[in-house]
């Protein structure tokens, strides 16, 4: 049988139904996947994701987050089906959701603000999982600056001082690493569930409107590193930013902490990528450390 073939047997064993598969096609994945979606004769479509059989965990870990998503039922989420390696593919397989329909922006803010208000006592997850292709450290923690310190600016310096970042980089991230509890004098944010990478291409809305969000890399956190990424890359509208605070008001201190919150996906994004990232993370951080200093 052909991987499709195999593919669409997962998806009859996995979804108690028989599919048959009518036709297959490529689909945008991002820099990181392969995706297509596969129609069934019966009427049912789903989505593919696929790529080094190494990184089945990486779908294992993306199948939970979506789930630890969908479960509270505030936003759409694709429903993941099932995950694995065949034909030396790791895959993983999940509803068929077409997008590009009317965007909502105060229903996403609404949204959004009701999915940040389930909580839990400590930050982290249960499991480590990935941001891009890297690794995401999720060790639970009762401290909020221990957590962002050690498992996301902590970890993401340390892998750019093994890629060759420049020394005046590393200095001022970790300089700012010891000056974190600064930044939480009159702040003590909760853990609220988080899509963990929520800039603009991985949001969008379903045929009939509804915010739909996808490709997470889910923990428990601080809030404000969900909205503060959807102003890193292309950024939501002031009719979402309203509706958020509508429902759940960002602390006054939201206009700083967002940059501290933002240099650990431009840290990452220098970390896959390269290039003009180190000097734009190096600006973020001396930008923060000149606040710390008044």
């Amino acid at each position: 049988m052909t991987l499709w073939q195999n593919l669409s047997h997962q998806i009859t064993q996995a979804s108690g139904k028989a599919f048959t598969l009518k036709n297959y096609r490529g689909a945008g994945g991002g820099c990181i996947n392969e995706a297509a979606v596969l129609e069934g004769k019966e009427g049912r479509s789903f989505f593919v994701k696929l790529n080094r059989p190494e990184l089945e965990d990486m779908f294992a870990a993306e199948a939970e987050g979506l789930q630890a998503l969908g479960e509270p039922g505030e936003i759409r989420v694709p429903t993941p089906l099932c995950h694995g390696i065949t034909d030396g593919r790791s895959y993983l397989i999940m509803e068929h959701i077409p997008l590009g329909g009317p965007r909502h922006s105060r229903v996403f803010g609404e949204q959004l603000a009701r999915l940040h208000q389930h909580t839990q006592p400590r930050h982290g997850w249960h499991r480590d999982n990935t941001i891009g292709s890297t690794p995401q450290i999720n060790t639970w923690s009762n401290d909020w600056v221990h957590f962002w310190r050690e498992h996301r600016l902590g970890y993401q310096v340390e892998r750019a001082r093994s890629q060759g970042a420049g020394q005046t980089l590393v200095e001022a991230v970790e300089e700012l690493m010891e000056s974190l509890p600064a930044f939480f004098q009159d702040y003590q944010p909760q853990a609220s569930v988080l899509h963990g990478d929520l800039w603009g291409g991985n949001h969008d809305s379903d045929a009939q409107g509804n915010p739909v969000i996808f490709d997470p890399a889910v923990y428990y956190g601080d809030r404000e590193t969900d909205v503060a990424m959807t102003e890193l890359f292309g950024g939501c509208d002031r009719d979402f930013y309203a509706a958020y605070d509508a429902t759940w008001p960002r602390d006054p201190g939201y206009g700083v902490r967002k940059d501290l919150y933002n240099l650990y996906h431009l840290l990452n994004h220098f970390n896959l990528f390269g290039g003009g990232y180190a000097g734009q993370s190096e600006r973020l951080a001396r930008r923060l450390l000149a606040e710390v200093r008044g």
